[in-house]
């Protein structure tokens, strides 16, 4: 039997995450931000792998930020998500992050993020 396109197409992507995971460890003094990208919606989170704990999170999904946007999934919500995360992380005094892109390219929505943090000052 033939294995649809989009049957491969998925397990290539789990593949690279499993990859991906198995490199990057977040620690306490320098914890994983994680992008999450979906056709609706853009998610972040900051995790500590040593303890297993999600420390901060932010999407477009929530009332303040949906409020502010005209989409929730174009590059101006990626700009506006990426300085909330950013705020946040400065309030638990989180200066410095890995970056976990997760399977996708380092190119629109999710550069148009970390550029947006960077100008606050956090270090990738």
């Amino acid at each position: 039997m033939i294995t649809p396109k989009y049957k491969i197409r998925k397990i290539k992507r789990q593949r690279v995450r499993s990859s991906i995971k198995a490199t990057l460890r977040g620690t306490p003094e320098r914890p994983r931000l994680i992008m999450v990208r979906t056709n609706k919606y853009l998610y972040t989170q900051v995790i500590d792998d040593a303890s297993h704990q999600v420390l901060l999170s932010a999407s477009t999904l929530e009332k303040e930020l949906k409020g502010k946007l005209k989409s929730a999934k174009n590059k101006e919500a990626a700009k506006l998500l990426g300085e909330t995360i950013a705020e946040r992380m400065k309030e638990k005094k989180i200066a410095a992050v890995v970056f976990d892109r997760n399977v996708y390219a380092y190119a629109g929505r999710i550069k148009i993020f970390t550029d947006a943090a960077r100008e606050k000052g956090i270090r990738f």
